[in-house]
């Protein structure tokens, strides 16, 4: 039970040639076994991801792909989601290389369901949650240099492992059996050659600055990883313990030409925000105390002094002091841990700690189109400037309201300092009851503890006095007047004294305390020889989340925040009972070496949305020793988390276009007149130059769970000792999705047909960002569905006598179907297929996708490895983003290399470099860009990546 294993070591072999290949046990040898080889065969069983069953083939029902160590190594990746989002099943979510919105945790979204949907195990156990913005895994904890496998299941497990397992399930398999010491080295960074005289030639138009040739080695990433194991108590207990620490330096999109100023939504100009160094504002005069917004004009201030009409040309390109990837550290600590108590049963104990800090820095902050009113005699008004508004609004105008667009370029950019401490503790034991059954008992203990210091934003309640607004207190006594209207009047002690600090701190808690049994019953059906094996087990799981807001936070007294943020505090319980069957039917007869049926059931009893079930039905049939067809269905749901539910209503900023803005929208009077617009206003609101629009965000007590239906149907061959493949189609449709309606719905079928305007509050002014009174009402509801069906492949080819070494080559693909959103399931007519392409609405993700690997290892001390990594074409869907229209994003191929030299007997070196040829990602607009003008963290996104390491053994 505790020795390695011929099985064991068999299924190391495999994942070091990239995939499991096919075990399975013939009838005729179970029939010859004695029972004391029946006893060493069940204890060399193992627990194959998407089921609790102990077996003796690694290939199940469920498909299953299998990323190996050798695999993750070569990658050169220190940052465990970069490996994984390089997965053609895994669409990129939460990385290093989002700066605005950024939640300073890594997260994984399979399929593109979403990383909500997504469930993320260690050694088969669940991993918590991650920080105050995120209630999804960080993957952040885990160390990739610890890593043994990574097992994807996709399509469904919620009846072996509870919620969330609605896309499939990630399990980080760790290594837990290390012997003696090891230490790795590394370094790393990134290369790229500027010259894209596309965006050059727009920045020259518009006199922006930005690098030209090569960039030198930028980005630069260090990691150092110590394991350590060994054997104790007289061989009775093994220990594995690790340390490891990563520092990666920060890349501004000032240091690339393609990110160093901000495409407009056309894609076609540098474009920026009207919040420029130069303010532009909204004036109108106060009539009877109010706004009077029939007569307001826009106009932007000169260099001389005097305002003129905005003509759209006067924003400022807040892209270079952006970060492109954000700076970060990291440490880690833990141990793995078992002892032999009895020659039946072993305590174990996993321990690991993390502590993680990153900044991510936006662009300057500023006054971005705050209301004010002044007096016509504020000193902040030249005489000249106090001429033009009597010229426009008359000679009796006492008062002028005005929103001011002023970005704090004399104060430096705002940074987000984000920082995750995580634990998390597994003790348990397992052992066996008889030789065909064992047991796990464990309880689990996870916490995140995270905190975030937004510094340099503008105080808010601050610039009305340094303005003078006639509702604020007078400017005196150490107050520095604001002189926003007087070209250069604005100097770096008026910017600091207006800065403020909001700070926020939060702490997510796991407990589970669960256990089960596996083993065979003593009865088999007449047409087959093997017992029917089963599970039963229970679980017990307590979440608890609280995120505390300071005042600045809570009143939205800061001014780039879009809104308030408010503090949560929840959480819930389950009680859940769950049992498992494996049946086989027939074996060892003519055309069925093997038929078997696994079920799966759960019942779950939540606190907040009482009792789901959930339940799986596989079939397992291998017509030959070398051939097996598989097909399952999975009923799985993900229940509200405690930020669906409880979350107060707030202001924040959605992304996209309001159609109805701009001197020329894209409706009809009439149609923004059912979004709100009047015929005076249309033609005359002013669209956001950075996409960046209101919405009333808030949770919802009364949420249901989301349910799934997934079936799969597949092929595993391995015609020949040395080739195996799978092909498996999938099928996921996912029912009341716990989601806010998209804005680009609410906007487009409320001008189109009248549905969903009462969402839609617009400002005096008609704009949906000016301000806070215009705003998207999207509360947390059960809405809609989502469809997807695809199909994917997987081939693995050894040849362990080419050329005096071993050749291994691997290919593993996804194509997609169908990828369809249903914002609200009563109106098909609003549904959209995302499947291929790029839009307002829809992710990058291409039909089709795939890596290939290719590895020849000498039979001396050299290893190669070439790896090309393909992106499908994908279309693009709208009417405005014209640098996409008609040709979309054209397929993207990246490839790698890798070398690797064992220098002794204890010391290797590896060198590698991705993207060899220096590709850059596809540029888009600012409304499909999550950030730098591009899909960053999905597609390359810094050019060639270049890597290097050091591993020394005793």
């Amino acid at each position: 039970m505790y020795k390695n294993s011929n099985l064991a070591k068999s299924i190391r072999l495999a994942l070091m040639f990239g995939g499991a290949s096919l075990a399975l046990t013939g009838t005729a040898a179970a029939q010859d076994q004695s029972e004391e080889e029946q006893a060493e065969e069940a204890q060399e069983r193992i627990t194959v991801t998407g089921s609790r069953i102990t077996r003796t083939d690694y290939e199940s029902a469920s498909p299953v792909q299998i990323t190996s160590s050798e695999e993750i190594k070569v990658s050169g990746f220190t940052k465990i989601e970069d490996l994984m989002n390089s997965l053609p099943q895994i669409e990129a979510a939460q990385t290093s290389y989002i700066s605005n919105g950024a939640t300073g945790t890594a997260s994984l979204d399979l399929r593109g369901l979403g990383a909500e949907r997504t469930l993320v195990l260690v050694n088969g156990r669940r991993l918590q949650s991650g920080g105050i913005y995120s209630e999804s895994p960080d993957i952040n904890q885990i160390p990739a240099a610890l890593v043994e496998r990574v097992e994807v299941m996709t399509g469904g497990g919620s009846a072996t492992y509870g919620a969330d397992a609605v896309a499939g399930v990630v399990n980080f398999v760790m290594k837990d059996d290390f012997e003696g010491v090891e230490i790795v080295a590394g370094t790393s960074g990134f290369q790229h050659n500027n010259g894209n005289s596309y965006i050059q030639g727009l920045m020259d138009n518009r006199n922006f600055d930005y690098p030209t040739g090569s960039s030198g080695i930028d980005g630069r990433q260090h990691n150092i990883d110590l394991t350590i194991g060994g054997e104790f108590g007289g061989g009775r207990g093994h220990a594995t313990a690790y340390a490891t620490w990563r520092e990666v330096e920060e890349l501004r999109q000032g240091a690339r030409d393609y990110s160093s100023c901000a495409l407009n939504g056309a894609g076609t100009a540098c474009g920026g925000s009207a919040t420029a160094p130069l303010p532009n504002a909204y004036f109108a005069p106060i009539v009877d105390g109010a706004y009077d917004g029939s007569q307001e004009v826009l106009w932007s201030l000169g260099q001389d002094g005097l305002f003129t009409p905005y003509d759209g040309t006067n924003v400022y390109n807040y892209a270079p002091v952006n970060h492109f990837m954000r700076p970060d550290t990291r440490y880690t600590l833990g141990a793995f841990v078992e002892y032999q108590v009895t020659d039946d049963s072993k305590a174990y104990l996993e321990t690991s700690f993390m502590h993680n800090r990153t900044v991510a820095q936006i662009a300057e902050s500023g006054v971005f189109f705050q209301s004010f009113t002044l007096d016509i005699n504020n000193p902040r008004f030249s005489d000249a400037q106090r001429q033009q508004f009597y010229d426009t609004f008359g000679p009796d105008v006492e008062q002028i309201g005005t929103y001011i667009g002023k970005r704090n370029v004399e104060g430096g950019p705002r940074q987000n300092q984000l920082e995750h401490n995580t634990f998390r503790i597994v003790a348990g034991v397992e052992g066996y009851l008889s030789n065909n059954w064992m047991y796990d008992v464990n309880f689990q203990l996870g916490q995140a503890s995270s905190s975030t210091a937004y510094v340099n934003d503008f105080y808010v309640p601050r610039i009305g006095q340094a303005l003078g607004d006639i509702n604020s207190p007078e400017c005196a006594d150490g107050c520095i007047p604001y002189n926003v209207f007087t070209p250069g009047g604005v100097t770096a002690e008026a910017a600091d004294a207006l800065g403020g600090t909001a700070v926020m701190t939060g702490i997510t808690t796991q407990r589970i305390v669960s256990g089960y049994l596996s083993g065979d019953l003593d009865v088999s059906l007449p047409g087959s020889d093997y017992p029917i094996a089963a599970v039963i087990g229970a679980e017990s799981r307590e979440v608890d989340f609280e995120r505390t807001a300071d005042e600045v936070y809570k009143l939205g007294q800061l001014s780039g925040q879009g809104g308030p943020t408010q503090s949560i505090a929840g959480g819930f319980n389950v009680g859940e009972i769950f049992g498992e069957l494996r049946v086989p039917i027939v074996d060892g007869i003519e055309g069925v070496e093997s038929l078997a049926l696994e079920l799966g059931a759960r019942y779950s009893d939540y606190s907040s949305s009482g009792g789901e079930s959930t339940y799986k039905v596989l079939v397992d049939y291998d017509p030959t020793d070398n051939l097996k067809i598989r097909a399952s269905f999975n009923r799985a749901v993900r229940a509200p988390n405690v930020g669906d539910l409880f979350t107060g209503t707030s202001l924040g900023l959605w992304g996209g276009e309001d159609p109805c803005a701009g001197a020329s929208p894209e409706f009809t009077a009439a149609q923004c007149a059912n979004t709100g617009v009047t015929p005076d206003q249309y033609g005359n609101i002013g669209a956001n130059p950075a996409g960046q629009y209101n919405g009333l965000f808030s949770g919802n007590l009364d949420l249901n769970p989301e349910i799934a239906s997934t079936w799969t149907v597949g092929v595993v061959a391995q015609p020949t000792d040395n080739f195996n493949f799978s092909v498996d189609y999938y099928d996921i449709e996912i029912e009341d999705v716990i989601t806010t309606l998209a804005p680009s719905v609410i906007l487009e079928q409320c001008a189109l047909t009248g549905e969903y305007c009462e969402k839609i509050v617009r400002a005096p002014s008609g704009s949906l960002w000016r301000g806070e009174e215009g705003y998207l009402i999207l509360p947390n509801e059960n809405l809609g569905g989502r469809v997807l069906r695809g199909v994917d492949l997987s081939t693995n080819y050894v040849d362990e006598d080419f050329a005096g070494g071993v050749l291994t080559a691997k290919v593993i693909g996804t194509y997609n179907l169908e990828k369809i959103f249903q914002p609200n399931t009563d109106f098909p007519e609003f549904d959209y297929d995302c499947s291929g392409l790029i839009s307002t609405q829809c992710f990058a993700q291409p039909k089709w996708r795939h890596t290939l690997s290719l590895n020849y290892a000498s039979d001396g001390a050299w290893s190669a490895t070439a790896k090309w990594r393909y992106f499908g074409q994908v279309d693009y869907e709208g009417s405005t983003d014209t640098l996409l229209a008609g040709k979309g994003i054209s397929a993207q191929s990246y490839i790698d290399l890798v070398g690797a030299y064992d220098v002794s007997e204890n010391t290797s070196v590896m060198v590698g470099i991705n993207n060899v040829f220096d590709k850059e990602p596809p540029m888009m607009g600012v409304t499909l860009s999550n950030n730098a003008n591009t899909v960053a963290g999905f597609y390359d996104t810094l050019g060639r990546y270049i890597h290097a390491s050091v591993t020394v053994r005793f």
